[in-house]
């Protein structure tokens, strides 16, 4: 797609979508919560809000943000935030606390799970000191990187708040500054520097809030690499040495980190452009997204509707969620929903039904 009919795109469906919104009530945001047992999501994607989950005794075991979460090859569910008295939180399925540590990640943002030949490792990237730590399961620090100028990728001045990062079938470890200077930075293995694509910019191969990365296996003879541009309300796709090669425009979704499970693409969204295309508070939900890369469900928010092939704007419709930052999808297909900025709340279940 080129930049001239991304950008002709984005104004035909903009402009389109304007007028219906014009005369739409926004009683979303003075609505109620939904209790628990709720159905919510669209199509054969359809789910039951377990909105306890999660919940732990924050006295003990405090959240701040729930950020993000991913499962191990024992099915246990490791969530990152950023609150130092425990930035790792493991549960079991049934939401019973099975692990917690880590104090030294003020901005626990994101977390990469890699299975190295059986062997796991985690990715913990933290945008407020600037570096990405790998550790083992028990949360032994095995590699820091730190600020790119020390390897000549940056000037000192240049900002690095990493939130992302994404592991390749090589090993090679892509870095998303998604909170900094928008590259998208990769590195050997051990953590030397490759080189840098991207860029802060409205061009197709650059980004504005590159918050998530992750490597797309379902085209099993051609992996390639997905980023999130959110302010841009799109996916960008690019192959693994990073040259760009399409954008999956999700108008009104400010979607943030892309969530492969089998062939079908998960994300939370983290605001939604719910009064007069901006972008609104509180107005988050889930978005799940096929292999031919079409939305067919959005849990908690407007059913995803095409126009001669082209989506329509996506909206919360019901305020269960507040800001969806990161979804975990288990092999029952359940989805797990991390919160930013949701009143300290714990990670979401939505049981498929």
């Amino acid at each position: 797609m080129s930049e001239t009919h991304s950008r002709r795109q984005f104004a035909k469906i903009t402009a389109a979508t304007a007028a219906a919104l014009t005369f739409k009530p926004f009683y979303i945001l003075h609505a109620k919560p939904k209790v628990d047992g709720e159905v919510i999501g669209h199509g054969s994607h359809r789910y039951k809000v377990h909105q306890g989950w999660g919940n732990l005794d924050a006295s003990q075991f405090p959240v701040n943000n729930c950020h993000e979460m991913v499962q191990d090859s024992k099915g246990r569910l490791i969530m990152v935030g950023d609150e130092v008295k425990n930035n790792i939180l493991i549960y079991d399925r049934s939401g019973k606390l099975l692990e917690s540590w880590g104090h030294e990640f003020p901005g626990g943002h994101g977390l990469t799970l890699w299975n190295a030949n059986g062997e796991e490792f985690l990715f913990i990237s933290d945008p407020n000191i600037g570096k990405v730590f790998k550790t083992d399961l028990k949360g032994k620090i095995l590699l820091t990187i730190e600020h790119p100028s020390k390897v000549g990728a940056y000037k000192e001045a240049d900002p690095f708040k990493p939130t992302e990062t994404a592991i390749g079938p090589d090993g090679t470890i892509y870095i998303a500054d998604g909170y900094g200077s928008q590259w998208i930075l990769r590195y050997t293995p051990k953590g030397e520097f490759i080189d840098k694509f991207g860029g802060s910019g409205d061009g197709d191969a650059q980004f504005s809030t590159a918050h998530g990365i992750a490597i797309d296996y379902r085209d099993k003879a051609n992996p390639t690499l997905i980023v999130t541009s959110r302010a841009h309300n799109a996916f960008k796709k690019f192959t693994l040495d990073g040259k760009y090669l399409s954008t999956i425009f999700l108008p009104g979704a400010y979607v943030c980190r892309p969530v492969f499970k089998d062939d079908t693409l998960y994300a939370g969204v983290c605001w939604s452009r719910l009064r007069y295309l901006n972008q609104t508070p509180n107005s988050g939900f889930v978005t799940i997204i096929d292999k031919s890369n079409k939305v067919i469900s959005n849990p908690g928010g407007t059913k995803p509707e095409y126009k001669n092939g082209e989506l329509q704007l996506m909206l919360q419709e019901k305020p269960i969620f507040m800001h969806c930052h990161d979804v975990c999808v288990d092999n029952d297909h359940n989805i797990y929903v991390c919160q930013w900025n949701a009143k300290k709340t714990y990670p979401v279940k939505l049981e498929r039904v």
